[in-house]
């Protein structure tokens, strides 16, 4: 498959906006706090499986919001089905994008250089 196939970049687009809503508005379980954003969505060439990344912010318990987003895997699959015209809804399987954090832990560390500098 090629990186920049246009169907499975038009597929990803719109399980990454699918999955958004579906966690942002419908998901009523109460172990799932806090800002989640799904950063990316990656479909596997044969459509089984779709890596979905998501970050998490303001959790009270960041690895209890993980598994339970996970557990909520199921539903929120059955959602797609309902949404995303697909011969097969893949099966997601949910990564941690941390890069966010990654990316405020070198800017925080590029201010303190800058300050030690006397910039």
């Amino acid at each position: 498959m090629p990186k920049n196939n246009p169907r499975f970049e038009r597929i990803n687009e719109e399980l990454k906006k699918e999955i958004s809503h579906i966690i942002s508005y419908e998901l009523n379980n109460p172990n799932i706090t806090g800002l989640i954003s799904v950063t990316k969505a990656k479909i596997t060439p044969d459509l089984k499986y779709a890596k979905v990344y998501v970050s998490i912010l303001n959790s009270k318990n960041l690895k209890e919001t993980f598994e339970n987003l996970k557990k909520s895997a199921g539903y929120i699959r059955s959602e797609i089905a309902k949404r995303i015209n697909l011969r097969i809804t893949p099966e997601l399987i949910f990564e941690i994008d941390d890069s966010m954090e990654y990316g405020a832990k070198i800017d925080s560390i590029i201010r303190e250089l800058k300050e030690k500098r006397g910039e």
